[in-house]
């Protein structure tokens, strides 16, 4: 039985459907799971706090969870600038061991003073993609240089990782997928 993965576009403005469909063969490829862009005018406007000027990635994943979806697992991604109370930012945050999870664009754009994307942040945000989508499937954060299941507190370290899991991580998530009955 393959796992569902969907890919929503939940931001401010228009998908940037090239990113989106690239961001799809990249989680496909790392977690062997049929992946696929999710399309819904839905968004969760609440989770806007006027006193930081940023959403809140927690209301955004109650949200994600409360509304359904799918099937399977979702990350949704977004331009907004994302936090949790006890930092200032954050790329993203998933529901550790499932189904939810949320990305952001907003502080992933290459530090050439451009505000256009580029292959730099299409990288930036596939690994970021990845990364939460790792962390639904009961991953944790990981030691090894280089694993997209590192740490990164900023874009320095986003750039350091690669899009794979290191063997480690890759043989908990094999184990993983033979627990919840999926095989190759």
């Amino acid at each position: 039985m393959a796992i569902d993965v969907h890919l929503w576009w939940i931001g401010a403005d228009a998908a940037n459907d090239r990113l989106m469909e690239s961001s799809c063969a990249s989680v496909e490829h790392v977690f062997r799971a049929r992946t696929r862009v999710y399309h819904s005018t839905d968004r969760p406007l609440h989770a806007f706090d006027v006193r930081r000027q940023q959403h809140s990635s927690t209301t955004i994943l109650k949200w994600l969870v409360s509304r359904g979806h799918p099937g399977g697992r979702i990350v949704a991604m977004t331009d907004v600038d994302l936090f949790i109370p006890v930092l200032t930012f954050v790329y993203g945050e998933a529901q550790l061991g499932g189904t939810a999870a949320v990305v952001s664009t907003a502080r992933l754009l290459a530090d050439s003073g451009s505000p256009r994307p580029t292959s730099l942040f299409d990288e930036r945000v596939v690994k970021e993609c990845i990364h939460e989508l790792g962390h639904t499937f009961g991953l944790l954060h990981c030691d090894t240089p280089g694993c997209v299941m590192t740490r990164s507190v900023n874009v320095i370290e986003v750039d350091a990782k690669r899009t794979a899991l290191c063997e480690d991580c890759a043989i908990r998530y094999r184990e993983f997928r033979q627990k919840d009955g999926h095989h190759e």
